[in-house]
């Protein structure tokens, strides 16, 4: 898993998986005591040569910052099916939504537990870059389904920011 996801971001540039929960688990460690909203969202842009896919890792710590990093994926073609590019988003959520639910996502919650009765707590959201209004309304119930099958919650719009708003400033 090492190699087949490099991550980055602004402040800290590239990392491996392996660096990013390091990272995620440095933030939480920070401050125990606080709620975390961890959140995946994917959010493209079809250019004239490819189709650029940005998977974005948002930890959100509630009322007091966030912490946040990338994922590119690049399809050599341009996708001209909203279906298709839509299902693409949601498949490169999934596949990093389940390697966090294999290992890590207990390892991050083991470390706010002891203090589970001060507050601390973690959510984890797949945020999906469709909503109820405009051409992808008619995409809800099949992605949403999607995630939910996994046994997660998915967010759509206008709740569902790591995918509409932070993934988005990296896909132009």
């Amino acid at each position: 898993m090492t190699d087949h996801f490099a991550f980055y971001n602004v402040s800290e540039g590239n990392m491996s998986f392996e660096a990013m929960i390091h990272k995620i688990k440095s933030f939480l460690k920070k401050d125990p005591r606080s709620t975390y909203l961890l959140s995946i969202g994917t959010d493209s842009q079809v250019h004239q040569t490819e189709t650029k896919f940005i998977t974005a890792v948002h930890v959100h710590r509630l009322g007091k910052g966030a912490w946040g990093c990338l994922k590119n994926t690049v399809i050599p073609r341009p996708m001209t099916s909203l279906h298709e590019k839509i299902s693409m988003e949601t498949t490169l959520s999934q596949e990093l939504a389940y390697a966090f639910t294999s290992v890590y996502l207990a390892e991050l919650a083991e470390i706010l537990i002891p203090y589970s009765d001060e507050g601390a707590d973690l959510t984890f959201e797949i945020h999906l870059d469709i909503g109820r209004k405009g051409v992808t309304k008619d995409l809800i119930q099949e992605m949403t389904g999607r995630i939910q099958a996994m046994g997660l919650e998915a967010k759509i719009k206008p709740d569902s920011y790591t995918a509409f708003s932070y993934a988005n400033r990296f896909t132009k």
